[in-house]
């Protein structure tokens, strides 16, 4: 998931896929808890694409604001 990607998209599509990530996070944190075998790269993958997305909702809220005045 890039950024281009992400700014073609809706604020609506966007939430969505940060509740998605969200959950995948809690997921990830769960199975360490419980000693199943994760892949230790998915931490840092799955925050960075919740920092890029919200990211892009800031910038849409920025241009949002600076586009009704």
């Amino acid at each position: 998931m890039n950024a281009k990607e992400l700014r073609g998209k809706a604020a609506k599509d966007l939430n969505d896929e940060l509740l998605k990530l969200r959950r995948e996070q809690f997921s990830l944190r769960m199975q360490r808890a419980t000693g199943q075998a994760i892949k230790p790269h998915d931490f840092g993958r799955v925050r960075k694409d919740i920092a890029r997305l919200k990211t892009v909702l800031a910038e849409k809220a920025t241009a949002a604001k600076t586009s009704e005045k």
